[in-house]
């Protein structure tokens, strides 16, 4: 069974559809990258799984169960976790109290996944009491990453986890997140770096005008010449 299943899902804002039937499958050990053109319905997407956006037509499912429309906070009792692009830290909070706000939910020790964070983090360990606001860009995006993982996940959602960090934090976080879905994490996100998102993919979704283009592997989108030279910069 399918740890994420979308079918032609319609939704947008206003009353206008940013979504026109947009399909996604996911295993949960798939690294799954969403890339496509400004507007394309990339982060419009990943909101309508987890219930930020109200879908019109269309179903989503969730190991099999409906979750189409579902709230956020029912969808993290679910085991889903989200990580937006912006905003998605408490600058005036130290590194540890972050992530223990994204335990607020559990009701039982949640030691272990700390240790678990900072596994997956080692430059955090050793910021762990100073203010999350002054870290780097990348730093921060570590911290946001382990805020969401602290519900012990099924599901990782990330939206352009790498936005306007430097090639080197670029390729670090991509290896965290490589590191976290092979720990049984299944990941979606969204990125902007698609080839270097495409690289780390196991399966890779094409978007335009708010449909699915192409559909495969990372590997084999990479090697598609009507995705390089429409998608990928040539």
């Amino acid at each position: 069974m399918a740890l994420l299943e979308a079918t032609n899902v319609h939704g947008g804002y206003g009353g206008m559809n940013i979504l026109n039937g947009v399909n996604m499958t996911i295993d949960q050990s798939d690294i799954g990258v969403i890339v496509g053109p400004n507007g394309a319905g990339k982060s419009t997407m990943l909101k309508a799984i987890f219930g930020l956006l109200h879908v019109n037509e269309g179903s989503i499912l969730l190991r099999g169960e409906e979750i189409t429309n579902a709230e956020p906070t029912v969808l993290v009792g679910k085991k889903m976790a989200f990580v937006p692009q912006e905003k998605n830290i408490f600058p005036s909070l130290s590194v540890q109290e972050n992530l223990e706000m994204g335990a607020f939910s559990r009701k039982d020790d949640f030691a272990h996944m700390l240790d678990q964070v900072y596994s997956f983090f080692p430059p955090l360990a050793d910021k762990r009491n100073q203010p999350a606001g002054e870290l780097s860009g990348g730093q921060r995006q570590m911290v946001a990453m382990g805020r969401a993982l602290m519900i012990e996940p099924s599901l990782l959602l990330l939206d352009e986890p790498t936005a306007g960090l430097s090639p080197l934090y670029m390729a670090e976080i991509f290896e965290r997140i490589i590191t976290i879905n092979k720990a049984g994490v299944g990941i979606l996100m969204v990125e902007q770096h698609a080839k270097q998102a495409l690289q780390i993919a196991s399966k890779g979704f094409v978007l335009a005008a708010g449909q699915n283009r192409f559909t495969d592997t990372g590997e084999n989108l990479l090697n598609d010449p009507e995705v390089a030279k429409a998608f990928l910069g040539g």
